[in-house]
C-alpha cells in the first residue's frame, strides 16, 4: 500500500463506523500526507500576528484611527487581546510581528521588530508598496516562519492586525477571484450602512486607477498591506518547510490567495480553521474549494479561528494515534 492507502485502512478500521469521525478523519488525512507518516505528531503550535498600518485609511475606511493598531499590538503583548487568551488557553506560542506599523516599540520577548517602513502609501495617490517593498516584506515573513521551523515548530498559525486592512483584503480579492467589490466589502471594524457605501465606493476608485495590473506579485505590491504580504511569504516558507499551516479569516485567506497565485501547489498544508462572518470570505472558501472547521460568526482575525479550532486539529491527530482498531481492541467488524 502507498501512504494515502495506509493512513485511510489505519483511519477506516478505528474503532466506529466507517466515516463517524467526519472532518476529523480528513484532518488526520491531511496531516499524515504532509508529513508523510501515519503517525504524525503536532509540535510546538505557533501563532505569529503581523501587523501594519495602510494608507488608505486617510480615506475614511475604517470608523476606527490609524493608533488603534499601535494599541492593539501592545494589547497582544501584554496578553490582554483575545489571541492571546485562546494561545495561551491551548498552549501555542505567540509572536507579533512589527511589519509596518506607523509607531515604534520598545523591545519586548514577544515582539519581533521586521518593520519594512511605516505603513502603506494611499493606494489612491500610489501603490501600497513597491515591488521591491514587498518582496522584502515577503521574504521577512519567510524568515518569521524558518526560525519558528528551526525551533522544532511543525504547526503554525498567522494573525494580523491593521485598520484599513479589511480595505485590502476586499481589493485582492476582487482581483485574485475576479469578484466585483461589492461582493468582497464588508463592515470591517463596524461601518454603518453609509459608511459601507463609502468604503466601496473608494476601493473601486482605488482599482481603476491600476487597470494594468493584472501579475500576482504586482496585485499584491498595489492592493495589499505589508502584514499582508509578509503572511504569504509566510505561508510560502511554511508550505516549503512542510509544516502545518492554519489559515484564519478573511484578511489571512486573502493572502493565501496571493500565495497561491505564486504556488498553487501550497493548499495540500492548508487546513481551513474556520469561515469568518466578514463579508467575503464564504466566497473567498468556495473559490478555493475549502471546509472550514467552525462556522460560529467570528470576524475579529487576529489569528483567534486559528487558536480556537487547534484543539479540534489535536483531536484529529490523537485519534489516528490513540484510538483502537477492530482487531486491538477485539471488537466485532462491519461484515
Amino acid at each position: 500500500m502507498n501512504l494515502q492507502e495506509e493512513l485511510k485502512h489505519k483511519i477506516d478500521y478505528k474503532t466506529k463506523p466507517l466515516g463517524s469521525l467526519g472532518l476529523l478523519e480528513s484532518i488526520a488525512m491531511q496531516i499524515g500526507m504532509i508529513q508523510d507518516t501515519v503517525k504524525p505528531e503536532l509540535n510546538n503550535p505557533a501563532i505569529v500576528v503581523f501587523a501594519g498600518d495602510h494608507g488608505i485609511t486617510e480615506e475614511g475606511v475604517s470608523p476606527f484611527p490609524k493608533e488603534v493598531t499601535r494599541q492593539m499590538v501592545l494589547n497582544f503583548l501584554n496578553g490582554g487581546a483575545a489571541i492571546s487568551v485562546f494561545c495561551k488557553q491551548n498552549n501555542i506560542k505567540l509572536s507579533v510581528v512589527d511589519a509596518g506599523v506607523d509607531a515604534e516599540f520598545d523591545d519586548h520577548a514577544k515582539l519581533i521588530k521586521s518593520k519594512v517602513k511605516r505603513g502603506t502609501a494611499n493606494i489612491l495617490k500610489e501603490p501600497a508598496m513597491t515591488y521591491a517593498e514587498c518582496r522584502e516584506a515577503m521574504k521577512r515573513g519567510g524568515y518569521v516562519v524558518e526560525k519558528e521551523y528551526l525551533n522544532g515548530c511543525n504547526i503554525i498559525g498567522f494573525g494580523e492586525m491593521g485598520i484599513g486592512n479589511t480595505s485590502s483584503a476586499a481589493m485582492l480579492m476582487s482581483k485574485y477571484c475576479n469578484i466585483p467589490i461589492e461582493s468582497c466589502t464588508g463592515r470591517g471594524t463596524g461601518h454603518d450602512d453609509e459608511g459601507l457605501k463609502k468604503k466601496i465606493s473608494t476601493l473601486n476608485k482605488a482599482l481603476a486607477k491600476y487597470p494594468e495590473v493584472k501579475d500576482a506579485s504586482g496585485i499584491l505590491a498595489t492592493f495589499g498591506g505589508l502584514e499582508i504580504a509578509m503572511i504569504t511569504g509566510a505561508i510560502l516558507k511554511a508550505a516549503e518547510l512542510r509544516m502545518v499551516i492554519l489559515v484564519d479569516g478573511f484578511i489571512v485567506t486573502s493572502a493565501l490567495l496571493a500565495a497561491k497565485e505564486m504556488s498553487s501547489d501550497i493548499l495540500k498544508n492548508c487546513i481551513f480553521c474556520h469561515r469568518s462572518n466578514e463579508q467575503g470570505h464564504k466566497l473567498m472558501l468556495e473559490h478555493l474549494k475549502a471546509k472550514a472547521i467552525l462556522d460560529i460568526d467570528l470576524r475579529l482575525g487576529e489569528g483567534t479561528g486559528a487558536a480556537i479550532a487547534y484543539p479540534v486539529v489535536q483531536s484529529a491527530v490523537s485519534f489516528l494515534n490513540e484510538m483502537a482498531s477492530f482487531e486491538d481492541a477485539k471488537v466485532s467488524n462491519r461484515e
